[in-house]
């Protein structure tokens, strides 16, 4: 009988242990082991996110904001960190695109989640450019991209883009082709070619020079730029010789023995980045620099410690600089220079570093807007934004609601920030930080008249 009673017992302990596990076991789960292994990588672009609702001004606006938190959205940022791209320029942009990702995510991020920027390198070379946008929007799975500096770049940058129906800001491409082609998915802030074409033309005219050598660069830039500003020189009475080089060439001896014997009264530099240097230096050392012959030197001469560096002989030399000149510089300008300056040392922010800035936060800003990150929402915020930004108000007026031949515009003008400021700066003594050089025009923003050698 007793036991029976200890059969009967040691079952019954054994039930309710089976009850208990039965009820809580399944909330066991080892600390530090997956619940699922992942199977493998996805092999289409993530569904789009939405918010709630749509933002209707930029987050920075929005006063304090709620630290993002969540899966982060992700942005692709592209330009040149080595050579034969520019080196400069594309150092400057990582630096401003870097300022700008901190600002978004400590204003909120992207619909309440963080901005992640996955940046890359061009190599300002059209095939790696292509490839890394493949890689971006396939294996990164990005919603939308920003950046680039090199045109022929942009130019294989942009068909990716198309293909795969991806946003695209574009900050320092010129060439009038990659807004010319209607593509929804492509937008600029940087000028366009031909505009600043124009305004070469004008300032070279103001000089009062009959002769001009144009050195410029064999790429989707610099050929359809010499081209342009030949066009526009003879319209004027201007005589224009062009002599071209590849990118990242380092000996210019014979080029410049040939523009000797052309007997110019100005040279315009449309080389870029590293090789522009190459080519003032060696041309002041030939007796035909910025203190021999009037020269308009590449806009990375307004990276003054460089361009001093690499150019020691560069006194006198003139220099584009595009971007609001520092007396109309806006509130937002002056506090992005002044991130710039403690990041980088240089004195004043260069062009392509403001417009790498404002092109990621015009992108940002407008994915707020849409609340969402469906491409074709993004196209829409993007075609109706205004945004406030270091080189102005950013607009893009002609689009799809208000296409070229609607508004009597060439097609160039597509998806094109149209108000663009850009003004000619001359260092005027050796050694001089562009902060200080003066602008020699136009008229209406100048500090100082040129000195011609």
């Amino acid at each position: 009988m007793l036991r029976n009673r200890r059969i009967w017992l040691a079952l019954s302990l054994l039930v309710v242990i089976l009850l208990l596990a039965a009820c809580g076991g399944a909330q066991v789960e080892k600390v530090g082991e997956p619940t699922q292994a992942p199977t493998e990588a996805p092999t289409k672009a993530p569904e789009p996110t939405k918010a709630p609702a749509a933002t209707e001004a930029p987050a920075e606006d929005q006063g304090p904001a709620k630290a993002p938190s969540g899966e982060p959205v992700k942005i692709g940022a592209v330009m040149p960190l080595s050579a034969p791209g520019s080196v400069t320029g594309g150092k400057a942009m990582q630096a401003a695109f870097e300022i700008a990702a901190e600002e978004i995510n400590a204003a909120g991020g992207i619909l309440g989640r963080p901005l992640e920027l996955i940046m890359e390198d061009t190599e300002g070379l059209p095939e790696r450019g292509a490839a890394v946008m493949e890689k971006l929007i396939s294996q990164d799975q990005v919603v939308a991209v920003v950046g680039e500096y090199h045109s022929s770049v942009g130019l294989a940058e942009m068909e990716v883009a198309h293909d795969n129906h991806i946003p695209i800001v574009f900050a320092e491409t010129w060439n009038d082709k990659i807004t010319a082609s209607r593509y929804p998915e492509v937008f600029r802030v940087a000028p366009l070619s031909s505009e600043v074409a124009q305004l070469d033309t004008d300032f070279i005219a103001s000089l009062g020079v009959k002769k001009v050598v144009i050195m410029t660069e064999n790429t989707d830039y610099g050929i359809p730029a010499a081209e342009k500003t030949t066009e526009k020189l003879k319209d004027r009475g201007i005589e224009a010789v062009t002599f071209s080089a590849d990118p990242g060439t380092q000996d210019f001896s014979s080029i410049i023995e040939r523009i000797k014997g052309e007997s110019p009264e100005l040279i315009l530099v449309l080389l870029t980045g590293e090789t522009s240097f190459n080519f003032e230096q060696q041309a002041a050392e030939a007796g035909i620099g910025p203190q021999d012959v009037a020269m308009i030197c590449n806009q990375v001469a307004a990276d003054s410690e460089s361009f001093w560096k690499n150019v020691p002989d560069g006194n006198f030399c003139f220099y584009r600089q595009v971007g609001l000149p520092p007396v109309l510089w806006t509130d937002k300008t002056k506090a992005f220079a002044e991130k710039y300056t403690a990041k980088t040392g240089e004195a004043t922010p260069p062009s392509y570093a403001m417009e790498a800035y404002d092109s990621l936060w015009v992108m940002v800003t407008a994915i707020n807007n849409a609340g969402s990150t469906d491409p074709d929402a993004i196209i829409e915020a993007l075609e109706n934004i205004s945004y406030e930004g270091a080189l102005g108000t950013i607009t893009f007026p002609v689009n799809s609601k208000n296409p070229p031949e609607k508004a009597g515009k060439e097609d160039k003008w597509w998806h094109q920030f149209p108000d663009f400021a850009a003004v000619f700066i001359q260092y005027q003594q050796k050694g001089q930080m562009s902060s200080d050089a003066p602008v020699v025009f136009p008229d209406k923003f100048k500090t100082a008249d040129p000195i011609l050698p």
